[in-house]
């Protein structure tokens, strides 16, 4: 069981944030729970200091004589395992975050999906499971690739299309290629598909397809070795 804390003056955040980690613990059946949560320095760091805390949430900016970087070289001192994970607006801290040894950092305003991808990253970390995840841009956003569906070429963006969410981010095929693994294959002009999570191939409509009926299309061009790939993994005979 992971004990969370968390440290924020704005009550609001304070029980938002709260209540998003709890949401994630039950969706992804965590054995974690938030113990403590208060927008005090001295409540925080007497909780630190006599009890079992494993992630500590900080805001850095907060409206007393002390910031959560202070808080965080405190708590360093006498606890050197603690994830930290920093949630702030006030970007310009973001390096000096960094110096306490620090798991991420979040800017606000928060939204469920980018905590759920750290508490998904951390509970990985601390299982000591494989990394798979591909950071797709500079604000440290991570994508689980077993949840990519497949990336669609928009212009100048792409688009990484998700069964939860889809993540935009200004890119090329060319760039994005270079880092991801091997069964995400080019099918299309506009798509590259993740051939793990094909369910069946429509090779008259020229279509793959995904859960809940979700698709994209094949081009002309990749038809024929995109059919070699999934003969050869066995996806189709």
């Amino acid at each position: 069981m992971l004990n969370f804390v968390i440290c924020d003056d704005n009550l609001n955040i304070l029980e938002k944030i709260s209540t998003m980690l709890e949401k994630i613990f039950v969706k992804h059946n965590y054995e974690a729970q938030v113990v403590f949560k208060s927008g005090n320095y001295h409540d925080i760091l007497n909780y630190v200091d006599s009890n079992k805390v494993d992630v500590l949430f900080l805001d850095i900016k907060l409206q007393n004589d002390k910031t959560g970087l202070e808080i965080a070289e405190t708590v360093r001192k006498k606890n050197k395992d603690a994830y930290l994970i920093f949630t702030t607006g006030h970007l310009e801290f973001a390096m000096m975050a960094y110096k306490y040894k620090t798991f991420d950092y979040i800017a606000k305003p928060l939204t469920i999906e980018r905590l759920e991808e750290t508490i998904v990253r951390l509970f990985e970390d601390v299982n000591g499971l494989p990394k798979k995840y591909i950071k797709i841009d500079n604000k440290n956003t991570f994508i689980d690739e077993s949840e990519i569906y497949y990336i669609k070429r928009n212009n100048m963006k792409l688009l990484f299309h998700t069964p939860s969410r889809d993540y935009e981010i200004y890119s090329s095929f060319n760039k994005i290629k270079e880092i991801l693994p091997d069964n995400f294959i080019r099918c299309h002009k506009s798509y590259i598909v993740n051939i793990s999570n094909v369910l069946n191939v429509d090779s008259v409509e020229n279509r793959l397809y995904f859960q809940n009926n979700d698709f994209c299309d094949i081009g002309p061009k990749y038809k024929k070795d995109l059919m070699e790939v999934f003969k050869n993994d066995g996806i189709i005979k």
